[in-house]
């Protein structure tokens, strides 16, 4: 049997995602990628995260474009702050790297532009990491969707509490590191207002707020895992009928041709993760429903309700207990060393920006 060929990774952000996700996973798909870099503007975060990887001790350094140029990686992992994402990626793709890009993969249509010229003149592909999109139930969930007869309505719905209580279980111990410069805070201070002022007062024609700025960065990060998912079941909505934007809870109405989706999103203080689909027609019910990402083991679940000859049925399935990072990852290694298609591409991402726009124009009347 013929050696399975490893992928070479670099990591630029070493923060909460890539230490309780991105680490982990990586090194239990060992056979097929090894960490061979890692970046950070902490140097004391690049100390403590080194020895988290199995087997060897990466090369580190806290400049990016040092991990991107070298010939031992192949695949660049951005988990940066959102404000260095396209920068990073572009990065990358300037190297013919192939690029794996955390959800946002840009905030402004300006960046994702940007992004996906880089792609075009690149040899390296961009994934962008919505892993809910590679869950098991998810996609069987697509598949009863499109045999649908005709779609009534939808429910699109995201409420969680605090992040800090599911990663204090998710036995990987991250740590938060603050050894960078005022230098470097005022740069992403002043990137992320740039991209705000682009973002809402440039392509949307809105008022730059405290609160629409928040709004703007919620619906980027939280929002982005269900909209990219929503598409992927249902498509683009034509337009948003109306939204309430009254954080930390907010909600739209997204009109489709022939059914209406409402969404609906907060976050509180009650340690639970309720996310989930739903659609409905006149004879079938299909759920997925998420737990959160950062324990391994939670299934994703996809329950169908119908009618069988007059009598009611429902039906829970759990096809796999491997989470949808480490099924994201499988997809991934398959993009980078075999040349599959990327399904979640830089140009599908953009999409996100429009409906973050539909919601935005609609709720500030």
């Amino acid at each position: 049997m013929a050696a399975t060929r490893i992928v070479k990774v670099g990591i630029i952000g070493c923060g909460e995602i890539t230490q309780v996700a991105h680490i982990p996973t990586l090194c239990f798909l060992s056979h097929l990628f090894t960490i061979t870099y890692l970046c950070d503007v902490s140097a004391e975060s690049l100390k403590h995260n080194a020895q988290k990887v199995i087997n060897h001790i990466p090369q580190t350094t806290q400049n990016p474009a040092e991990l991107c140029a070298s010939p031992e990686v192949e695949l660049v992992f951005i988990a940066s702050s959102d404000e260095y994402h396209a920068i990073h990626v572009i990065e990358g793709l300037r190297h013919d790297k192939h690029v794996f890009i955390e959800k946002p993969m840009a905030l402004c249509m300006r960046d994702a532009d940007a992004i996906i010229e880089a792609e075009q003149r690149s040899k390296g592909r961009v994934m962008v990491g919505y892993m809910r999109r590679y869950a098991a139930a998810f996609l069987d969930a697509v598949a009863e969707i499109g045999g649908m007869d005709r779609i009534l309505y939808a429910r699109v719905r995201d409420i969680i509490g605090p992040n800090s209580h599911f990663v204090a279980q998710s036995g990987t111990f991250p740590r938060v590191f603050t050894d960078f410069s005022p230098e470097v805070v005022k740069d992403k201070n002043d990137r992320a207002s740039d991209i705000a002022h682009q973002a809402l007062s440039a392509e949307c024609g809105l008022t730059v707020t405290a609160e629409s700025t928040r709004m703007w960065r919620l619906l980027g990060g939280l929002g982005s895992h269900d909209l990219s998912a929503m598409r992927e079941a249902l498509g683009m909505p034509q337009r948003v009928i109306g939204a309430s934007l009254k954080l930390p809870f907010w909600s739209a109405l997204l009109e489709y041709r022939n059914f209406s989706v409402t969404y609906e999103s907060g976050l509180d203080s009650v340690p639970r993760f309720d996310a989930h689909i739903e659609v409905y027609s006149m004879t079938k019910t299909v759920h997925v429903k998420y737990d959160t990402p950062y324990i391994k083991g939670l299934p994703v679940t996809m329950t169908i309700s119908e009618n069988v000859d007059g009598v009611y049925k429902e039906s829970t399935s759990i096809r796999t207990y491997e989470d949808p990072y480490t099924l994201e990852m499988k997809e991934l290694y398959q993009v980078a060393a075999n040349g599959k298609e990327v399904k979640t591409t830089a140009k599908d991402a953009k999409q996100d920006l429009e409906i973050f726009q539909m919601i935005m124009k609609a709720g500030s009347g």
